[in-house]
């Protein structure tokens, strides 16, 4: 079972502490004064509070909210998506909420495209960040894994719809010039995190090594995916090697990272984005 060094844990978990700084930054300087929602569950969020500040006595912060969304998200990513990924999630939530409590609610701008766009932008620069390091802002992106795990269907698909709902109830109760705006964050913010992460909900990694069977045994302890096995051979060295072929999602991706770093440093490894999926990829 392939451990994370100390040094390791610490410096994911400062990443994901400065990630989760700048989506605050993020909400409360330019999304939240603007009316300008948020992707996933930190729209959700800010729709419910600004509902429930609307039409009844009732006041919770944004940032309260968000942390209360994400407790039994947190409970269910615990037992269906694994203890790690849960545990620095629902830390990137924590210290999300703890910064927006702390950073007052202060509109640097009163054009609403400028804070759609710069907002989109430092907060997909902590989702991207958050993201690389094997970590998530919790919420949409926990629910989204055990539906596409469950259904085997792109992670993308959820998002889509997810992020639709929240748009649609927000052009509904509050109008469709604030809803519109919204896609225009989220269209930044995509495009940000592409250029920090990767735009692919899915990759195949093609990993060439003298030490397939340690490989397999830490991937399949680590990650619920089948691998195949393909013999190859050097045209150089003419030496017999094995060729293993997984496909995951790009929040995988971080552990296989880890993984090869750890069980075989010197392996040959080629990541190409995956366009589709056809049957199931999962470990049998």
């Amino acid at each position: 079972m392939i451990k994370e060094s100390i040094w390791s844990l610490s410096k994911k978990t400062m990443i994901v502490i400065v990630g989760a700084f700048l989506n605050a930054m993020a909400m409360n300087f330019f999304l939240i004064p603007a009316n300008v929602y948020a992707s996933g569950f930190q729209g959700a969020a800010q729709l419910l509070s600004n509902i429930l500040t609307s039409f009844t006595p009732v006041n919770i912060s944004v940032g309260a909210l968000l942390l209360l969304l994400n407790i039994p998200v947190a409970i269910l990513g615990w037992m269906k998506v694994g203890k790690s990924f849960t545990i620095f999630s629902f830390l990137s939530v924590a210290a999300t909420t703890f910064f927006m409590e702390m950073i007052p609610v202060q509109a640097l701008s009163e054009d609403i495209i400028l804070n759609a766009v710069f907002g989109g932008v430092i907060g997909a620069v902590g989702i991207g960040l958050t993201l690389k390091w094997g970590a998530s802002t919790g919420g949409l992106d926990i629910i989204a894994m055990i539906l596409s795990r469950m259904k085997d269907r792109p992670i993308g698909t959820y998002f889509l719809v997810l992020n639709g709902i929240i748009i649609l109830l927000a052009g509904l109760i509050f109008g469709w010039e604030k809803a519109l705006y919204t896609l225009i964050g989220l269209y930044v913010s995509t495009r940000v995190v592409d250029a920090i992460h990767t735009r692919y909900t899915k990759l195949t990694a093609m990993i060439i090594t003298d030490k397939s069977e340690e490989l397999k045994r830490a991937i399949h302890a680590k990650l619920v995916r089948g691998i195949t096995v393909i013999p190859a051979k050097g045209a150089f060295s003419g030496k017999n090697r094995e060729i293993l072929m997984i496909v995951i999602t790009r929040y995988e991706l971080y552990d296989l990272e880890h993984i090869l770093k750890e069980v075989d440093p010197n392996a040959f490894t080629n990541i190409v984005e995956t366009a589709g999926i056809y049957g199931f990829f999962r470990k049998e």
